[in-house]
């Protein structure tokens, strides 16, 4: 029986489209928006941004001189989150109506620029008990400390929580931690694998 509900954020709840993100930067910084994805894919800086190796300051400070730009902490946060489309792929109504009978975790590689915003952004992250992200666990998906983490915050066996991600890989390190997983595909999927789980709301 099912009694704790884990989503993923990106792609999952909330669409993205980084291609936005390398456009935006390219007019701030003047370079074509392949290179801008090429000099961001360097050195793992993104995943270390992600894996809590550093804070936002120090990730803005270290894109600026890949880069070749000066750029304000501000400025790079509205940057870096334009990649973030405004509807959400399930309906916050679901996320709410589940919340009431089952216990809710948001699980998500993330960093503190996107997730702060996120947060103001989408009311659908309010209905959740429990948040686990990558940079506050300092571990990523599909690494098993982060679903160790999101076990913990479930208060329930392994088994007794739902899980879906877009990556199958993640899915595939929830299986291993013993979660029932699911590779999400979209809202009447994850709809109808729910509720043959007893999940309704």
């Amino acid at each position: 029986m099912i009694r704790t509900v884990i989503f993923d954020l990106g792609r999952v709840l909330v669409p993205f489209d980084f291609q936005r993100g390398y456009r935006a930067m390219s007019e701030y910084c003047g370079l074509p928006p392949e290179e801008v994805r090429a000099r961001l894919g360097r050195d793992g800086l993104v995943n270390g941004f992600e894996s809590g190796e550093f804070d936002g300051p120090e990730f803005v400070r270290r894109v600026s001189g890949l880069l070749e730009t000066e750029i304000s902490y501000d400025r790079f946060s509205e940057i870096w989150s334009s990649i973030f489309l405004p509807d959400t792929l399930i309906p916050e109504s679901m996320v709410e109506g589940i919340r009431r009978n089952f216990r809710t975790v948001l699980l998500s590689n993330t960093n503190p620029i996107h997730y702060e915003m996120l947060y103001r952004t989408y009311p659908i992250l309010r209905h959740f008990d429990a948040y686990v992200l990558s940079h506050e666990v300092k571990a990523m998906k599909p690494q098993p400390r982060i679903y160790e983490a999101a076990i913990q915050q479930a208060q329930c066996a392994p088994q007794e929580c739902f899980f879906t991600d877009d990556v199958a890989e993640y899915v595939e390190g929830a299986k291993r931690a013993g979660i029932d997983a699911v590779q999400f595909q979209n809202h009447a999927q994850v709809e109808a694998e729910l509720r043959g789980r007893g999940v309704n709301w």
